[in-house]
């Protein structure tokens, strides 16, 4: 007999920056807490500006879609999918 692995099941939340998804992720992950559950803040993927001034970074829009490294979140959210280990990035 086989023991087959369950899916992983993804829950994606939007909203503009303030709206309260990272509350409403903590409420989730609370009332599920008897299951393996893993967040991950779209904050973590910015695209890297360590090349730009800090004057060039003030005029950055965060929450245009280009602000994002969507590659890479697709990415990693493909291999939690396949039960493999990521490297998250750090917003900072």
């Amino acid at each position: 007999m086989s023991i087959q692995k369950k899916r992983p099941v993804v829950i994606g939340i939007t909203g503009g920056s303030g709206s309260g998804k990272t509350t409403v992720a903590r409420k989730i992950f609370d009332q599920l807490s008897n299951f393996s559950i893993t967040i991950i803040q779209q904050d973590s993927y910015y695209n890297d500006q360590t090349n730009m001034s800090m004057a060039d970074r003030k005029s950055v829009n965060y929450d245009h879609p280009m602000a994002f490294d969507f590659n890479l979140l697709i990415d990693q959210i493909k291999h939690l999918l396949n039960y493999e280990a990521i490297e998250k990035p750090v917003y900072d």
